[in-house]
């Protein structure tokens, strides 16, 4: 699943591909917002922190799979 990180004041977003569920990140969401940080494992093992009062916004995608190819026409 992709998760998008808005950070304030910087014109560029954070882009995660994690494993973690959808509820997982918003309940680490949450508890950034609340004053701590944020931090994910994206697929391949590495880890992202970012200070939780510098999020200006996050955008969960689902955790549906993409449909790769032409399946059944």
């Amino acid at each position: 699943m992709d998760v998008t990180i808005g950070v304030q004041n910087l014109t560029r977003e954070v882009v995660v591909e994690t494993e973690e569920s959808a509820e997982a990140v918003a309940t680490a969401v949450k508890k950034a917002l609340t004053g701590g940080t944020l931090e994910l494992t994206d697929s391949r093992g590495r880890q992202v922190i970012v200070p939780g009062a510098a999020i200006g916004y996050v955008e969960i995608g689902s955790e549906e799979q993409r449909k790769v190819g032409f399946g059944a026409v």
